[in-house]
């Protein structure tokens, strides 16, 4: 897939003001810490398109940006930062649901793991709520480049295991290497071509 252009679309606090555009919407969604403001940037090999910080749980709102003129990308707010205020950590969570259950261009949804750590009940949760409308889930490991390749290959086994999902569904990425670049735009450009 090429990129021929993404811009910023707006930032959502409330379903409300969630865009009313019918283009095919591809959801970023994974712990604060999970680098997923790194991962779109890589993938849309712009530096600075989707604000970065120094500390986790920058993102606190759905941010919205247009690929090519013709798919919809959103950046989800992350979740489970201990240092956010816990009424902010609370508010969070409805507005994902919210977000997961209503928008019906919705085609699939990166749930973003740390390769690193283990998934508990929030990623079980997602994945059960994505199931339950439908939405198809690309599980995406980041941070890839932190570890060894046969350190990786355990912790994808261990983390395949604890989501009880077979090892095939799986991809491996790194917003500094750009590994899974190809693998994930792929999958955009199809999905986007589906009814």
């Amino acid at each position: 897939m090429k990129i021929h252009g993404v811009h910023f679309l707006k930032s959502c606090s409330a379903p409300s003001q969630f865009p009313r555009h019918a283009y095919p919407e591809f959801a970023f969604l994974g712990r604060s810490n999970v680098g997923k403001s790194s991962l779109i940037n890589m993938l849309m090999r712009k530096k600075d398109l989707v604000k970065t910080g120094s500390r986790p749980g920058v993102t606190r709102t759905i941010n919205f940006f247009v690929l090519n003129d013709s798919i919809s990308i959103a950046d989800l707010p992350g979740f489970g930062y201990a240092k956010l205020p816990m009424d902010m950590r609370k508010a969070f969570l409805p507005l994902i649901k919210k977000y997961i259950t209503t928008r019906a261009n919705l085609k699939l949804a990166f749930l973003l793991i740390d390769i690193r750590r283990t998934p508990d009940d929030f990623e079980a949760g997602i994945l059960s709520l994505l199931a339950g409308q439908k939405v198809p889930a690309a599980i995406t490991l980041t941070k890839s480049d932190k570890l060894s390749r046969n350190r990786r290959s355990q912790r994808v086994r261990e983390i395949s295991e604890a989501l009880g999902i077979s090892r095939d569904a799986f991809f491996i990425s790194s917003a500094k290497s750009g590994d899974g670049r190809k693998e994930i735009l792929g999958l955009i450009n199809e999905y986007s071509a589906m009814d």
